[in-house]
């Protein structure tokens, strides 16, 4: 196999790495979306800046769900500012957008079936009854209130103006838009600051990631029981245990308290809306670890590490060194995934992301799988009846798991492409519980569930009915 690509590929994340770490710890640290001088941007006839997007659950009397608005401030050039005089009562409009993705197109339109506008054009005004330079609204089939058009105005020859503190409760489930929209040319350099408030009836967690808090509980429990029962074994058979057995005793340890901080981490989140970048980086630093050393035990079993071989010989820096690529891989991903502010929609980041851990995965079952052959043919050359039977077992253990993990990705690329068609309307609680626990479970099928199969090896090959003096066949 070439490895010279992950020489390469290590350094280019290395060097993303730091480069995201320092723009991130600049940046937000909280699902309450804040915004320093965050500039408009031009979209067709208006300029625009997005607020956030999120999943919120209604509640019945709108008081427990809602969007808040705190001290947000709008600032306009000093020369869009001296076109106007001080007596001047409306010099400048910025309208706030909140709209439920089902009608997302209720905001803007088209004159003649040509390009889509936001703001009202003089032929759209003839054809819709529009307000000329303010934003189309279109009012929902659902509600006539929504979508909910805010208007801010700039007075005399003021620089700034400042939004009211207010809160618009949500009354309906889904996935709620927040945009800033300017529709006046001459409020050209436009910039924002202040934060709002997405809060559900039971937290702030956003919609996506409010049924994890329950699932980090669960997956607390399992690693406990897997923990008394490794422990257990561990201490029967602790004179016969081998290098690579406490290495999977960090793995445990990892995984345990990685779901324990999950949780805590979780909880502050819901109940503050702060997530501090430093405690949720650490958090993700030791998923990654706990992942790349889940697969390299993987990776090292499969070679017969400790049953057929005392040693990896030249592969070892091979296999650190994939190991640390795919570290710094995963560590780049799960950073922008979770550290910063939340939104319920990711970048585009993150997409590119995804392809460096998934080519790392695919290569990583691709050597699994060719060294679990070559080994499982030295066992029967061997004519080790006992061992070759259990490799066998864990060889088709391992691909039901790699076959469950593809059905569920093509899974779970159905259904986000599903997702984003309907207009988001599987934002109900047990679609975001399939969604969220979807992308978890695809994560463990590749290195959770493969906890347990190590380990029964190991034991079942490793214990004192079974090894020579040397731990050797």
């Amino acid at each position: 196999m070439d490895f010279s690509f992950l020489h390469k590929t290590t350094s280019i994340l290395i060097l993303a790495l730091i480069s995201f770490l320092f723009l991130l710890f600049q940046s937000s640290n909280a699902s309450i979306h804040t915004y320093d001088n965050n500039p408009f941007r031009d979209v067709g006839n208006s300029a625009l800046l997005p607020g956030g997007s999120e999943g919120l659950a209604a509640s019945l009397d709108g008081s427990r769900s809602f969007i808040r608005f705190e001290n947000v401030t709008f600032w306009r050039t000093k020369a869009a500012a001296d076109e106007h005089s001080e007596m001047e009562h409306s010099t400048g409009l910025v309208q706030v957008v909140i709209f439920e993705a089902a009608d997302r197109n209720n905001i803007g339109g088209s004159a003649y079936g040509g390009q889509r506008s936001i703001c009202c054009t003089p032929d759209l005004a003839k054809l819709e009854g529009c307000k000329q330079g303010e934003v189309i609204r279109m009012p929902s089939a659902t509600d006539i209130n929504w979508p909910i058009v805010l208007n801010v105005q700039f007075s005399g020859n003021y620089l700034s103006t400042k939004m009211d503190n207010v809160d618009v409760p949500i009354t309906k489930t889904g996935m709620y838009n927040l945009f800033f929209i300017a529709c006046d040319p001459k409020l050209k350099g436009l910039v924002m600051s202040g934060k709002t408030i997405w809060k559900n009836p039971n937290g702030y967690l956003p919609g996506r990631m409010a049924p994890l808090m329950n699932f980090y509980v669960y997956m607390s429990l399992a690693y406990v029981v897997l923990s008394v029962i490794w422990f257990i074994q561990y201490v029967r058979y602790w004179k016969d245990i081998l290098q690579l057995q406490h290495c999977i005793t960090a793995v445990i340890t990892l995984g345990l308290f990685e779901m324990i901080l999950w949780f805590s981490e979780y909880a502050n989140f819901n109940n503050t809306g702060i997530r501090p970048v430093v405690i949720t980086t650490w958090v993700v630093t030791v998923g990654a670890v706990r992942k790349s050393l889940t697969r390299l035990l993987i990776l090292c079993v499969s070679m017969g590490y400790g049953v057929v071989r005392p040693t990896l010989g030249g592969l070892t820096s091979k296999v650190l060194l994939l190991g640390a690529t795919y570290f710094l891989a995963s560590e780049l991903l799960d950073i922008t995934e979770f550290v910063g502010t939340i939104s319920d929609i990711s970048g585009r980041a993150r997409l590119f992301l995804v392809l460096p851990v998934a080519f790392l995965d695919a290569f990583l079952i691709l050597w699994i799988f060719t060294s679990l052959s070559k080994t499982l043919e030295q066992l029967q050359a061997k004519r080790s009846s006992i061992k070759l039977d259990i490799y066998r077992k864990f060889s088709n253990a391992l691909a039901v798991t790699v076959i469950a993990s593809v059905i569920w990705i093509a899974y779970e690329c159905l259904f986000l492409w599903k997702y984003y068609a309907s207009s988001y309307r599987c934002i109900s609680k047990q679609q975001i519980l399939s969604m969220s626990d979807g992308r978890v479970l695809g994560s463990l099928l590749l290195s959770g569930t493969f906890l347990p199969l190590p380990c029964y090896v190991l034991f079942a090959i490793c214990g004192p009915h079974l090894r020579t003096p040397k731990g050797m066949l």
